[in-house]
């Protein structure tokens, strides 16, 4: 089956921003790069970002967010808050986790295999606002490996599964998430 959505936009990070507690806040020298096009590397990753190439993150190194559920949780609140990759709009991310899918963004198909949601942390609730991180628990995106290379960019973009998918119900799903 084949699916339009957007690439809404991209994110890489060649350092961690989150890490310790929350009250001590983020680290201030982490460059974070928005660019409008990401080289993806079979499982490596994204070129440049932090966890490019990790062992331990193979099965999970490029992470999508729904920008329906980040919206429902963090209100306008930009999405580069959340650290993830790949934030997409109008694409149902949940029914992707443990299958293969192809993404095809103008320069020919990237083949990921969807893992395990990427749930949010506490740094959410410092970042974006209290009630983000309970709001987003079961929204809070997908870990995937990239087992093709190629350029993903920012924009009108196809998935090619053999899942359906249902972006009006995503949607719906995610406007009961309205944090507390």
């Amino acid at each position: 089956m084949e699916y339009r959505f957007e690439v809404v936009s991209l994110l890489v990070s060649p350092r961690h921003a989150y890490f310790g507690r929350p009250k001590d806040g983020p680290a201030d020298d982490v460059e974070t790069i928005a660019p409008d096009r990401v080289d993806i590397v079979a499982d490596k990753g994204i070129r440049g970002d932090r966890f490019f190439g990790i062992r331990a993150h193979t099965e999970a190194s490029v992470t999508f967010l729904a920008l329906e559920a980040w919206q429902a949780a963090a209100g306008d609140v930009d999405p580069v808050v959340a650290r993830r990759n790949i934030v997409v709009g109008g694409l149902e991310l949940d029914p992707l986790r443990g299958r293969e899918f192809e993404i095809d963004s103008g320069d020919g198909g990237i083949v990921f295999r969807g893992g395990r949601p990427a749930h949010p942390c506490s740094w959410m609730d410092s970042m974006a606002g209290e009630g983000v991180r309970k709001a987003l628990i079961g929204r809070g995106g997908l870990r995937a490996q990239p087992l093709s290379s190629g350029v993903l960019r920012v924009g009108k973009a196809v998935i090619r599964c053999d899942v359906e998918l249902d972006a009006a119900r995503a949607a719906d799903q995610v406007k009961r998430a309205q944090p507390l």
